[in-house]
């Protein structure tokens, strides 16, 4: 197992500096310039604007600047955003908290509830209950994020005035009221977020539960007299939940990527809503390193899914 995660992290290295030339490419040709802000500014003379340009590093050639780029990103420097002159690594480290605590309770909530969905969707085959979760999760799957964040805000904001839709990054929780102020403002993104995995993985948890059900060491089980919930929680579960750690795994980093629209949405000042506004400026070096975080995030759970393959079933041994 430890040759095999070693082979892996070094084919990694290839992988991700692949990525990073395509994306930087991408970014580099890209109709945006950070300093559009000044060309509409009269007070700006051109001199003036070309300097800075060249003080930035723009007038070199794009490959020089990629090459400077990936040599200070493997010494650990992320480079300094051409908007706000501050480190990338500072700014991202700023807003992290912010999605972590958002992203990942959305992210648990909904492994909470697509689990025992699945479960019950596949034992109770064909009932009302059955068609009840089912309708439900193809409903949460086609629905976009963005349509579900609107239509909490809808209702819940401005409707009942139930609960706000501008999260406050400000806001300290230091007793009771702070503590409700916090959970009530996080419950719409993270609601938004945890319900559309929640109706993804309730599919594939109940598809996996079906195709074990029927096979002949379930029925073995039960003849040996062990009751439903042991045969279903001790045996099934573990055996189909083999092709579900692979979604969970790599739906870390997908959701990350779905909490860029709702952050947008519910204002909530993380990693996403930096991208967007890094996007929209032509601030290459933020969006450089949070894309090239995305595909970190990506290998690295691609590997974890790897590995707890091994762990759920013995049988699945790697060379």
């Amino acid at each position: 197992m430890g040759r095999y995660v070693i082979r892996r992290l070094l084919i990694a290295i290839p992988t991700l500096i692949a990525i990073s030339f395509v994306m930087y490419a991408i970014l580099a040709l890209a109709p945006i310039d950070p300093l559009a802000q000044f060309a509409t500014d009269p007070r700006v003379p051109p001199e003036t604007r070309e300097r800075i340009r060249e003080a930035l590093g723009l007038t070199q050639p794009w490959p020089i600047r990629y090459v400077k780029w990936l040599t200070a990103l493997i010494q650990g420097d992320f480079g300094t955003s051409f908007m706000s002159h501050s480190s990338v690594a500072a700014l991202i480290w700023q807003r992290l908290p912010t999605t972590l605590a958002v992203v990942g309770v959305a992210y648990i909530v909904g492994v909470l509830i697509a689990l025992p969905a699945g479960i019950l969707s596949a034992v109770r085959r064909n009932t009302v209950l059955d068609k009840i979760i089912t309708s439900a999760a193809y409903v949460g799957f086609s629905v976009p994020t963005f349509f579900t964040g609107i239509l909490l805000i809808i209702i819940f904001s401005i409707k009942l005035r139930w609960l706000t839709f501008l999260y406050d990054s400000t806001l300290q929780v230091t007793d009771i009221q702070s503590l409700i102020a916090q959970i009530k403002q996080s419950i719409m993104p993270i609601a938004v977020l945890g319900l559309f995995e929640a109706a993804v993985l309730t599919r594939y948890v109940r598809a996996s539960m079906l195709e074990n059900l029927p096979l002949d060491y379930v029925r073995t089980a039960h003849a040996k007299g062990l009751g439903e919930l042991i045969v279903v929680l001790g045996h099934v579960l573990r055996n189909s939940l083999i092709p579900v750690v692979t979604l969970i795994a790599l739906g870390v980093p997908t959701v990350f990527g779905g909490a860029i629209v709702t952050e947008q949405i519910f204002s909530v000042p993380g990693i996403g809503q930096l991208l967007i506004s890094s996007i929209v400026t032509g601030d290459t070096p933020v969006v450089a390193a949070v894309v090239i975080i995305f595909a970190l995030l990506v290998v690295a759970f691609n590997l974890v899914a790897d590995v707890l393959y091994a762990v759920l079933d013995p049988r699945i041994k790697y060379a």
